[in-house]
């Protein structure tokens, strides 16, 4: 396939969009952002199973030149009228259907899972409609594009959602999705036929022969032993992961600099092992609750051994950073802490009451993802937030400074998975002077 649509998109519905339909929907963002992440493949394949249909190639065309894309949560009444036209043609009557089965979902009200439908639809028609436009794609090429989706559509869903759960599993556009398995296959009048070679057992004793159905047994007995063996070969794979991976690196796969990104590690980060147990981190006397090779571990015997007092400068300290281990904030949220958080917080004032003397900066980051100028943007508000949460408890005199980077040092490519971009995704202190 030469393009997934949906990269196309997912620059017009970043983390900027989902605080904004938040906020005016009055929804959490971690529901919108779910919400977003079922429908925009549910949109992608309703079009891509209409690529031949001449109404939703001209409502692609033409989305283009309609400034939908620079208004997608305030759409004017008349864009909203012909996106609802155009979904009641795509899903027919299944649009109420997937309006509550995201909803239900996401934990958001069916109203917002209804709004975030139409402003999924927009973002996906202008998105398409201007890269035509970009590469003068007429309708056949639209056409052509929307087809090499069909392919992707359900491995896109996010966890917990199939086109089955979905009620979309009916589409019938010379292709339709199995409802047990989400899989595409080619709609035929006919069954398929299976070749079976009988064995030469003499005639007349088939103890185990069904006259009725011949080699129907075959039909779900060899997908269900390939699914069997599949799952073995996965198993055994997961398990050898399991069993090389023993030690990983703390902050030397993506330490960053103020000024260009920097691989720094240091013995403790270097023995720290993939799985982190916390344990009491002594503070002089004081035990926190981290663990070994964790940021407060580091931060601590650097102090104690006198790194910071013989650092001459601030050049000396700003090329190693301490990645917080528990300090995450709520997808798109620059002012809302996920669960955890506070108590990392909290040991890093107690870190600094216990040397005064010590001076620190705070750094943001994001994954690859979305629009930069947003990213950064973000980041920096993640790095004011902590540095106001430091001087609230009364360090903000030892903070001399917070700053976003965006994505300028991230290391995974956007097309990776969720999961794998979260490294990406951080805040980090660094000493300085």
């Amino acid at each position: 396939m030469s393009l997934n649509v949906i990269d196309l998109i997912k620059g017009q519905l970043g983390p900027a969009l989902v605080s904004q339909a938040a906020s005016q929907l009055g929804e959490s963002e971690s529901g919108i952002s779910k919400a977003i992440g079922g429908l925009l493949p549910a949109v992608v394949g309703g079009l891509a199973n209409n690529s031949d249909n001449p109404a939703v190639l001209d409502a692609i065309t033409n989305a283009s030149s309609s400034g939908i894309l620079g208004n997608l949560l305030g759409g004017s009444e008349n864009n909203n009228s012909w996106i609802s036209s155009l979904l009641s043609l795509i899903f027919g009557d299944k649009v109420n259907g997937l309006v509550n089965t995201i909803a239900t979902y996401a934990g958001i009200s069916n109203n917002s899972s209804s709004s975030l439908l139409n402003m999924v639809t927009g973002a996906t028609l202008g998105s398409i409609g201007k890269y035509a436009s970009d590469n003068n794609l007429g309708q056949s090429g639209i056409s052509n594009l929307l087809g090499e989706q069909k392919g992707i559509i359900s491995t896109l869903l996010p966890a917990g959602l199939s086109l089955a759960s979905l009620n979309l599993g009916d589409w019938a556009k010379g292709y339709k999705f199995d409802n047990d398995d989400d899989k595409v296959k080619v709609t035929s009048h006919e069954e398929p036929k299976i070749e079976v070679t009988r064995s030469t057992t003499p005639t007349g004793t088939y103890p185990d022969r069904n006259d009725g159905g011949g080699g129907s047994i075959w039909k779900w007995l060899l997908p269900l032993l390939l699914l069997l063996a599949a799952g073995y070969f996965l198993w055994k794979q997961c398990n050898k992961k399991e069993t090389t991976t023993t030690t990983t690196t703390s902050d030397s796969a993506a330490v960053s600099s103020d000024t260009a990104a920097v691989s720094t590690t240091d013995t403790a980060a270097a023995t720290a092992t993939t799985t982190k147990v916390d344990e009491s981190i002594d503070l002089n006397g004081v035990a926190l609750k981290g663990y070994k090779g964790g940021m407060e571990d580091r931060m601590i015997s650097f102090l104690k051994s006198d790194g910071y007092k013989n650092a001459k400068d601030d050049a000396a300290l700003k090329d190693v950073w301490y990645d917080f281990d528990h300090v995450n904030f709520k997808m798109g949220s620059s002012t809302e802490l996920e669960a955890g958080s506070q108590g990392q917080l909290d040991n890093l004032v107690a870190i600094l009451k216990a040397f005064p003397d010590a001076k620190i900066k705070i750094g943001g980051y994001t994954d690859k993802t979305g629009n930069e100028a947003s990213n950064v943007k973000l980041s920096q508000a993640r790095a004011d937030f902590i540095k106001a949460a430091l001087t609230k408890a009364g360090v903000g005199a030892q903070v001399l400074g917070a700053e976003g980077y965006g994505s300028k040092f991230a290391t995974v490519d956007a097309k990776a998975s969720d999961a794998e971009r979260a490294v990406d995704r951080k805040m980090a202190v660094r000493f300085a002077k």
